[in-house]
């Protein structure tokens, strides 16, 4: 198979950097965006010379439009891993107040809606036949989660309209959604015992996921015999919820 141009949003750390060192080690042209330049150069270091890194913020439209002049003129895969609960950032809106509630929801579309949007819509355009597209989705939209779990479930729908209209172009899209990983920054340091345990004992492999089982699950979605497969949610959580 011919080396391929892959870019990773959200590449600097967690899934998106697994990701990233997957396609790596495959011998592709990667490369990683985020907005922490100093992670992305880490991963830089790590992936190896045919990696490299472009700095911006993917909620941002402007952001976006300035960065197109850095990415490439040809992207065969785009994985958008960027992303993440921003709740945990900030203490839960008092009842009643409906300015803190609706920052607090627009904060996690934001942040898991609108950046695989504009960085789709904007590297379209050079995706030739064969494309494909994979971004990182949630156990949460399928089980709730409130503003975040809301934000993935709204990724699986932009989903399915986008399959069907980027399809005749021989191009796929699919998510990726994944149960407890670790490895991740997601849970901000603060998962406590108690509550990994019984994320663990819901699933039926007993384990946690780790991001390398997210990677491998892109892998199959890019990879050119997956041709066929597209507007689908692919579950990678030991069982804890069923995709049927």
């Amino acid at each position: 198979m011919s080396t391929r141009t892959i870019v990773v949003t959200g590449g600097g750390t967690g899934i998106g950097r697994a990701v990233a060192a997957g396609f790596a080690a495959a011998g592709d042209t990667v490369v990683v965006t985020g907005r922490r330049r100093e992670r992305l150069d880490d991963a830089v270091a790590e992936l190896g010379p045919k990696a490299s890194a472009v700095d911006f913020d993917a909620a941002d439209p402007a952001a976006v439009t300035e960065a197109l002049d850095r990415l490439p003129a040809t992207v065969d895969v785009l994985v958008n891993a960027a992303g993440g609960n921003t709740g945990l950032d900030h203490p839960a809106p008092e009842p009643g107040d409906l300015g803190a509630e609706a920052a607090a929801w627009r904060a996690n579309f934001d942040a898991n809606v609108l950046t695989a949007v504009l960085v789709t819509t904007a590297l379209l355009p050079r995706m030739p036949s064969g494309g494909r597209i994979i971004t990182i989705g949630s156990i949460a939209a399928r089980r709730g989660g409130g503003d975040y779990g809301a934000a993935k479930a709204a990724v699986e729908a932009w989903t399915a309209s986008l399959a069907a209209g980027i399809g005749p172009r021989g191009l796929t899209v699919n998510v990726v959604s994944p149960g407890l990983t670790v490895g991740t920054e997601f849970f901000r340091g603060r998962l406590s015992d108690a509550r990994r345990d019984r994320l663990v004992n819901e699933t039926m492999t007993k384990r946690e996921g780790t991001t390398q089982d997210v990677a491998a699950a892109v892998q199959y979605l890019a990879a050119p015999a997956a041709g066929h497969v597209t507007g689908q949610v692919l579950h990678v959580n030991g069982g804890a919820y069923l995709g049927r």
